[in-house]
């Protein structure tokens, strides 16, 4: 029989984790952390169930202390068990005195204390099954405990106050003899030897997991009793037999910390996630390259994607009643009529969103087409399928009167990935959109048709360019070396994006115009004012970033 080995008093919330764990297996309780690991690792339990945090007490530090140590073993699993505290009385109404409880119960309900017991004095037990017999055969009225209702309940006092530590969940940590495989969704927990002081240490060692796209789930500092010197406990996203997980490690121990030896992976597990997820299923309409690059992300955070599209056998009707979300993520000149199609079939619960280039049509579509019950919520990713990350890439975010807590955990994952959002309004959004995708695609549609009706050969270009000149062939360049169709619905999309397009043309013939009857004074004029409503800032930020354009442009050109 499996044995397992975990923290008691028996049937205490760690004993009742463990037995959870592994329901038939043999128990045996240990007084402390350190006890316990140190069984685990001399063979007398074939696994462990250990705390490591609680959301409203913090970490263990006791427990990372121990696990420092520990050989011969490896952190293969995870364990996380709601806690529920009541308040529990010999008698319902009697003025209380004294509140009795375990020390991280007590610091649990610190809040509910403060808040009604504030004049009264508590006090911390290491056997509370003694304490609770001695208040029920000692008829102690004025004594209060804080325990789970359970245990209250089989020592026969009465509740008078129920979940008096909200939100209180517990992880627990469980150890094994042999690694845990990769499942798909992992994390690894790494800890440090004690460090000599270097400037930059930590903030080298998380560029290590940042430069590869890897997420910190965990960080925490904790000084060496003997030498007081640091230690780095680090949980981050994926696996150890990760390629990009084991380069960053070795990286960080024989380049950051130079010390051969001073990392010791704990393990790697399926990840947990400590936050509450309302998403357990999103499924998308549009089976395009950004659809399958959301999606492989989508799963990489724990989420079941399913995918329809024309192609599919599982059609999109079918699938919108399985999932919590519906992406909808077609070309821009097909969204609202995927809207009208698929928006009616969602229900109160259900959340919408949509992902597109454009926000007024869309979005007047889906709350025209949907439930008033249904989240609604408008994604404009500004980058495409080749990117190999969001970070630090721009995405637009329209929320609408009916954006929830769906949408907003939808948004939490794009920030957790290092998107950075601009939330918008419809009309800012298009407008917005029309300086920085449809004018661009029209004036690149437009110089190249000029260099075919001039006759000018493309090769002659660059010899006759400046760095400046140069950004422009070099935007016309990277749109007709791409999917024309991305362009065209770039262009043919409505709303108010189109009028700076159509602002930009009569500008330019004015401009023209005046060019044409040599009317310099006038065109300096302009210059001037446009100087005055862009701002001195906002120019002399562009042009660090242009002269930082200009120095890479003009080494590529040398080379």
């Amino acid at each position: 029989m499996t044995t397992i080995a975990t923290l008691g008093p028996e049937n205490s919330l760690d004993w009742q984790a463990a037995r959870r764990f592994k329901p038939g297996a043999d128990l045996i309780a240990f007084p402390s952390p350190t006890s316990l690991i140190n069984a685990f690792a001399q063979g007398r339990a074939d696994l462990a169930v250990i705390p490591v945090y609680n959301t409203r007490d913090g970490e263990s530090r006791e427990f990372f202390r121990a696990m420092a140590m520990l050989k011969g073993g490896f952190w293969i699993d995870n364990m996380v068990l709601p806690i529920h505290l009541s308040l529990g009385a010999i008698d319902q109404t009697a003025k209380l005195d004294l509140i009795v409880g375990e020390t991280h119960h007590l610091k649990q309900c610190s809040e509910f204390l403060a808040d009604h017991f504030a004049d009264i004095s508590t006090m911390a037990t290491t056997n509370l099954e003694q304490d609770l017999a001695a208040i029920g055969n000692g008829d102690m009225t004025d004594r209060g405990v804080i325990a789970p209702e359970e245990t209250l309940k089989a020592h026969g006092l009465l509740i008078r106050e129920r979940e008096v530590a909200p939100y209180n969940r517990t992880r627990y940590a469980v150890l094994g003899r042999n690694p845990s495989p990769p499942s798909g969704y992992d994390a690894t927990a790494l800890i440090t030897a004690p460090l000599e002081d270097r400037v930059g240490l930590l903030f080298d060692t998380l560029g290590e997991f940042s430069r590869r796209s890897i997420n910190i789930l965990d960080l925490r500092t904790e000084n060496d009793l003997k030498t007081q010197r640091m230690q780095f406990y680090i949980e981050a996203e994926g696996h150890i037999d990760d390629q990009n997980v084991r380069q960053a490690l070795e990286r960080i121990e024989n380049h950051i910390i130079q010390e051969p030896g001073a990392i010791k992976v704990l393990g790697s597990f399926p990840r947990v996630d400590m936050r509450t997820k309302l998403i357990g299923r999103i499924g998308f309409i549009g089976t395009g390259d950004m659809s399958l690059w959301f999606a492989d992300r989508l799963e990489n955070e724990g989420y079941r994607v399913i995918m329809t599209g024309r192609s599919t056998e599982l059609q999109p009707e079918k699938m919108i009643g399985q999932v919590e979300v519906v992406i909808i993520c077609v070309p821009i000149s097909a969204t609202p009529a995927a809207i009208e199609k698929y928006g009616p079939r969602l229900k109160e619960g259900q959340a919408l969103i949509v992902m597109a280039g454009e926000a007024e049509g869309p979005l007047e579509t889906a709350m025209r087409s949907c439930s008033p019950g249904v989240e609604l919520i408008l994604v404009h990713n500004l980058w495409g399928p080749q990117a190999a990350t969001m970070k630090d890439k721009n995405v637009a975010v329209v929320r609408t009167p009916r954006s929830g807590v769906l949408c907003s955990e939808f948004e939490s994952f794009l920030y957790k990935h290092g998107a950075i959002i601009s939330r918008d309004t419809p009309v800012k959004h298009d407008k917005l959109m029309g300086v920085s995708q449809k004018l661009p695609t029209a004036i690149s549609m437009a110089m190249a048709m000029a260099l075919r009706d001039g006759s000018i050969n493309p090769e002659d270009i660059g010899s006759h360019s400046t760095l400046t000149s140069l950004y422009s062939i070099l935007a016309m360049s990277r749109l007709h070396a791409q999917n024309p169709r991305t362009y065209g619905e770039i262009l043919a999309g409505k709303g108010a994006g189109r009028t700076i397009v159509s602002d930009f043309i009569k500008n330019l013939i004015r401009i023209q115009e005046l060019a044409e009857e040599d009317r310099i004074t006038e065109l300096c004029a302009i210059i001037e004012q446009n100087r005055e409503f862009l701002t001195e800032d906002f120019l002399k930020d562009r042009m660090k970033q242009s002269l930082a354009v200009d120095n890479t442009l003009g080494r590529i050109i040398k080379s």
